[in-house]
């Protein structure tokens, strides 16, 4: 951002004052801090799956939703902050936000079973889910197109590198204490950012009526809901635990999603929409979104299977695990500011293209690994996935809501919040599923428990490999736009 004791300029152009420029600053800092904390907290039970399994006596499939309903319910409160943001200041909306995050921390930490701790983590998602849109969209509103790559390189520390630290956090907790220290020590943070919020937040948008579509929410929740509800019985399948036949929630879910679309495609000739799918006229953003989808279901499918890889089949404890994890992380922080610096000076495709080839590399090499692979082995995939990802966030963020009109703003981040969590969901689910039902094949089939998992794994790390070769595809499209509102003003807005 600019420096606030010096006058600086709003998006189009025109000067603004120092008191402002440091409000915007305060602002964005602010919500930076808030959003790295509850981001943390959508990856910090990966490593704890496996003691959690043990301890609560659930199975791998069961064990994941702990991750997976909190993506799901982000999916489906995503959408309607568009309309929140719209409708109400961003101050109340930060400190709804943040209320709601801790509550179900502490929901978390009381948690007696894992139902409880599943509902918990709905309450924080739903917090979450709030803060990732409100940021996206007072970043667009507040800093010039020309210094927002710099801007979107510390979005992309809260985005990528707080998921990708929470596995490390984990494993250094779970090796001294118990489960549930995991809240514990969270809370206290998350009441911290809510009384600096208190203290600095100011109101930075300006709210204007916004209709709420009940039954687009309803349609959303069908849609997405069902979706990934049929991806993550995949794995159950074999069991005899289905409440319902495998195709029905998948049924559900395209039938939902496809009502939810016509109907936002209805209501938004009048400005009424949920999700206003004009975005979609924007052949960048389009492109941007669908990589971006690709790689979160990378980041949060690897997020999951790599801790089982380490702890079931190399024997690696849970401290161990973390510190093998924790060096991708820290590359990914620091070199986010550096790849926005590249990326206001050459654009997207230097960056997306290597990067995006680099994350398919890692993802082929995964497949062979096994119950001798050799650590440093996987801590050099770690880093290089790291690497590769870290070259795709910040690009894929800038150019794709660099692509769209200030009046999109919401809606474009709204967009992109939901299939990003959607995706990560279904990766998880995915993977996961894949890994069960080859684990029970090779068990049947008279391997032993560590080969049949290990087998398991390599199926799942093959579909992520097939999947990252579209996301290099889609590469060599990216482009980065020039004013997007005359880009809107035009009779064909796409680039």
């Amino acid at each position: 951002m600019s420096d606030p004791q010096h006058a600086s300029h709003d998006p189009a152009g025109t000067e603004i004052d120092a008191a402002t420029a440091r409000r915007n600053w305060v602002v964005i800092a602010v919500l930076l801090v808030s959003t790295f904390v509850v981001i943390l907290n959508e990856t910090i039970m990966g490593v704890a799956l496996p003691r959690l399994m043990d301890s609560l006596g659930v199975t791998a499939s069961a064990a994941q939703w702990l991750t997976t309903a909190f993506l799901l319910t982000m999916a489906i409160v995503i959408p309607i902050t568009g309309f929140l943001i719209q409708r109400f200041n961003s101050r109340p909306l930060f400190m709804l936000a943040m209320v709601l995050f801790s509550a179900g921390t502490l929901l978390c930490a009381l948690a007696p079973g894992l139902e409880m701790l599943i509902f918990g983590r709905v309450v924080q998602a739903a917090g979450t889910a709030i803060m990732m849109p409100l940021l996206m969209t007072t970043v667009m509103t507040l800093v010039p197109p020309a210094r927002r790559g710099r801007t979107m390189g510390n979005i992309s520390i809260v985005i990528s590198v707080a998921p990708a630290l929470g596995p490390t956090i984990s494993g250094l907790i779970l090796n001294y204490l118990d489960w549930r220290w995991l809240f514990w020590l969270i809370l206290p943070i998350s009441l911290g950012a809510l009384a600096l919020g208190w203290r600095l937040m100011q109101n930075v948008t300006t709210p204007r009526y916004a209709p709420l579509d009940i039954l687009s929410v309803v349609l959303s929740a069908l849609g997405f809901g069902g979706l990934v509800y049929g991806l993550s019985t995949i794995g159950e399948a074999g069991h005899g635990e289905l409440i319902l036949p495998l195709w029905v929630p998948l049924v559900i879910g395209g039938a939902g999603l496809a009502l939810f679309i016509w109907r936002q495609v209805i209501l938004q000739r009048k400005d009424g929409a949920l999700l206003d799918l004009r975005t979609f006229e924007f052949k960048t953003y389009s492109i941007a979104l669908w990589m971006m989808a690709i790689n979160m279901m990378a980041l949060f499918g690897m997020i999951i299977l790599l801790p089982i890889y380490t702890q079931n089949v190399l024997g690696l404890d849970t401290l161990q695990t973390g510190l093998l994890l924790f060096p991708g992380g820290l590359l990914m922080g620091l070199m986010a500011p550096f790849v926005g610096r590249w990326y206001d000076k050459v654009g997207p495709a230097p960056l997306v293209i290597p990067g995006s080839i680099l994350v398919s590399l890692v993802m082929w090499s995964l497949t062979q690994v096994g119950p001798h692979t050799p650590v440093p082995y996987v801590l050099a995939g770690h880093l290089a996935l790291s690497l590769g990802l870290a070259l795709l966030f910040t690009p894929l963020f800038s150019a794709g809501l660099g692509a769209l009109p200030s009046r999109l703003y919401s809606h474009g981040s709204a967009m992109l919040g939901t299939v990003q969590q959607v995706s990560g969901a279904a990766g998880i689910a995915l993977f996961v599923s894949l890994m069960t039902l080859r684990t029970e094949t090779l068990l049947g089939a008279g391997a032993d428990q560590t080969q049949a998992l290990s087998g398991g794994l390599q199926l799942a790390f093959l579909a992520a490999a097939i999947l990252s070769l579209f996301a290099v595809m889609a590469a060599f499209f990216i482009r980065r736009t020039s004013d997007p509102d005359v880009l809107a003003a035009e009779p064909s807005p796409a680039e």
